[in-house]
């Protein structure tokens, strides 16, 4: 459906995870930038989001960690991490 998969993941304590689903659709289904770029998201499972050509990957993660740091992060910052994901080839 969208044009690019793209990887995330939590990073803690110098590793990374992928971003539990959970929380991607949490972040997916808030809308609350108001900026028309992220309805072009649609999470696909744990560590995967599908997205348009509109969405800013590291504009992202900065919204993401800012929310989840406040919504999951219990006193602590979440760091999130977006890189493009290999897409199967048909």
């Amino acid at each position: 459906m969208f044009a690019r998969r793209l990887k995330v993941e939590v990073v803690s304590d110098g590793e990374r995870r992928p971003c539990p689903l959970e929380w991607l659709d949490s972040f997916a289904m808030r809308r609350f930038t108001g900026d028309a770029a992220f309805d072009d998201t649609l999470p696909r499972a744990e560590g995967v989001l599908e997205a348009g050509f509109r969405v800013n990957r590291e504009r992202l993660a900065a919204e993401m960690s800012g929310w989840l740091t406040k919504k999951k992060g219990a006193g602590r910052p979440v760091e999130i991490h977006i890189s493009e994901a290999e897409t199967p080839q048909p």
